[in-house]
């Protein structure tokens, strides 16, 4: 047993940086979110670079004489925004810190799993390759200057990314599996309907960018009104998924070792929901945008978490 095993202390200090390690893939996860909503995906039309420089300068003058030709990659600014440069080069920074404390990760998982545990060893690997993925995939769509079946994939590829460290942390901590059918089915349907909802909802993300690029990112009350049944579907699946949830936190109150997990899921979803009718009520705001896609993602890893302590 992995607590016989390890000093107690070595168990919690491995378990914490697991924790963080998935507190920086939702931080990707929001950057990237930022990154979409405020147009700046090509704010470095280059990769690894950023107009060929290592860091973007904060006024067009530090700028290489050739940077034109980098702006006549992208098609949203006409002259260096360093505002969108700066955006994008965070995400990548953020990105980048993450490969570093993954690759972290995979060796302190070997050097004391991998006798003991190797599944723990080869999760922490299959994080690390994950992350690669996300980056070349990030240079991808750089490179085909955002396209959008790379986008959609792009968004997927790190939510899966994030159920590995859930995996890991429920292998070291070897909860205590709960046994209800009933609560079991619905929870695995919950799960499926939210990954339904979330490729849906990058649809709809989609047509918004192309709606708000076609009028110049003017004119915002009229961007939803020309948006397909695709965003009718969402808000529908939304609905049904908030009424799973609720089913989820009451049946999980005949459970002590759920409770808590239910009241957080409960938490999500109550402000998931109020994220989703302040988009439709407001006009898509900005800053709304990245904070609907979060909680999203919270609540897919929320409900994976706690599947994975419920069976038949």
């Amino acid at each position: 047993m992995l607590r016989t095993t390890f000093a107690p202390h070595l168990m919690k200090a491995y378990s914490n940086y697991t924790r963080i390690v998935l507190l920086f893939v939702f931080l990707v996860i929001l950057a990237g979110g930022i990154v979409r909503t405020t147009q700046s995906g090509m704010g470095c039309p280059d990769w690894p670079h950023c107009f060929g420089m290592w860091a973007p300068p904060f006024s067009a003058k530090g700028l290489p004489p050739d940077y034109k030709k980098y702006l006549s990659k992208q098609d949203i600014d006409t002259e260096y925004n360093p505002a969108h440069a700066w955006t994008e080069y965070v995400n990548r920074l953020i990105t980048g810190a993450l490969g570093i404390l993954i690759a972290v990760h995979v060796a302190w998982s070997f050097k004391k799993f991998f006798r003991a545990k190797q599944t723990i060893c080869w999760l922490s690997c299959l994080l690390l390759v994950g992350t690669l993925f996300e980056a070349w995939l990030g240079k991808i769509v750089v490179d085909t200057n955002l396209a959008v079946v790379k986008i959609t994939l792009h968004m997927i590829a790190a939510l899966f990314l994030a159920i590995i460290p859930v995996l890991i942390l429920h292998k070291l901590n070897e909860n205590k599996i709960v046994h209800d059918k009933t609560l079991s089915m619905i929870t695995t349907i919950a799960l499926a309907i939210l990954l339904v909802q979330i490729i849906i909802g990058t649809d709809v993300r989609e047509q918004v960018d192309e709606i708000s690029k076609a009028l110049g990112y003017q004119h915002r009350d009229t961007w939803i009104s020309q948006l397909t049944t695709a965003f009718d579907i969402h808000k529908i699946t939304s609905i049904i998924l908030s009424l799973l949830v609720i089913f989820v936190f009451w049946r999980s109150l005949s459970h002590v070792a759920l409770q808590r997990k239910g009241a957080f899921l409960l938490l999500v979803v109550f402000a998931l929901m109020a994220a989703g009718v302040s988009l439709a009520s407001f006009n898509i705001p900005v800053f709304i945008q990245p904070i609907h896609l979060l909680l999203s993602s919270i609540l897919f890893v929320g409900l994976f978490a706690f599947k994975l302590n419920v069976r038949k």
